[in-house]
């Protein structure tokens, strides 16, 4: 009887344990789902409206198929935007500020790292990571003036200030990735003679390379996607990048949304493509330095 008893108390365990996992997979899919939804809805949403005639565009139901396809509305962005010159324009941002925060926050990184015994070194951290909690549009005014007076009103000027707005998070990763990378790999290299700039760069920088396409993503995205920045900064509005120019222009496909939505469907084309690329050393970068940090 005990043994029977027994029995049922661990068949009703079972039993209950496979429903709860049952249960919080039904729950996982769900969130799934409605995330997916949240994503994919307004896609199809803007890839529709982007293939439609401007007469299409206009009866009222975003949710129809465009019949029939019509690249009228790309040709009209293309033009009304000036695309090329504000891709340009973009392009010469976005890389700028990739290449300076990877560069910079590395070498930010590897020296706090390997003098964190050093107060000075130690408050530096502190500083940085403090100047995450301080958005742009708060010192937006000084910055402006800043810029103006020393003749960075221009994309040079976006990408010296992105760079330093990006800073903070990024040497926050590199950080909890350099804590992965033992100390005997840099002793060898001095027994053999290296100097620390020789270390840094053929020892650290290149087992960096999983966090380095982690920071650069998301520097990419930011530098981007950025409006505000460049907006305020940049004087001359034929410097300007996609996003500006598609809120200048605005005014002029207002009522068209086919040209409207191609526009917007052309600028955000380059960082959905450059994230299917890079997502795999992304992640890879993240959990790294989560797991072994």
């Amino acid at each position: 009887m005990p043994n029977s008893t027994r029995l049922l108390t661990i068949d009703g365990r079972s039993s209950w344990s496979r429903f709860g996992r049952a249960r919080a997979n039904l729950s996982g899919t769900v969130i799934l789902v409605l995330c997916a939804v949240t994503v994919v809805l307004p896609l199809y949403v803007t890839v529709s409206m982007a293939f439609k005639t401007s007469e299409q565009a206009v009866d009222g139901n975003a949710f129809s198929l465009p019949m029939p396809f019509s690249l009228q509305g790309f040709i009209d962005a293309w033009q009304l935007t000036e695309f090329p010159v504000g891709l340009a324009m973009s392009v010469i941002v976005t890389a700028g500020t990739v290449v300076a925060t990877i560069i910079l926050a590395a070498f930010a990184s590897y020296a706090i790292m390997r003098n964190w015994d050093k107060r000075l070194f130690r408050w530096s951290f502190y500083y940085l990571l403090a100047a995450m909690f301080i958005p742009f549009p708060v010192v937006a005014l000084p910055q402006i003036q800043l810029t103006g007076r020393v003749g960075l009103d221009n994309p040079l000027g976006v990408i010296i200030l992105a760079t330093m707005f990006q800073l903070s998070f990024s040497v926050l990763l590199f950080t909890a990735f350099l804590r992965s990378i033992p100390m005997e790999l840099e002793e060898s290299a001095r027994i053999d003679g290296a100097s620390t700039w020789q270390t840094f760069w053929k020892l650290i920088f290149p087992l960096l390379a999983p966090m380095s396409a982690t920071v650069g993503i998301f520097a990419f995205l930011y530098a981007w996607n950025d409006f505000m920045m460049p907006s305020l900064i940049i004087s001359d509005p034929d410097l300007q990048t996609l996003p500006v120019r598609q809120n200048l222009f605005q005014t002029q496909f207002s009522n068209n949304y086919n040209v409207a939505f191609a526009s917007y469907l052309m600028a955000m084309a380059p960082a959905i493509i450059a994230y299917l690329f890079a997502q795999r050393w992304v992640m890879e970068g993240v959990t790294q330095g989560a797991v072994k940090g």
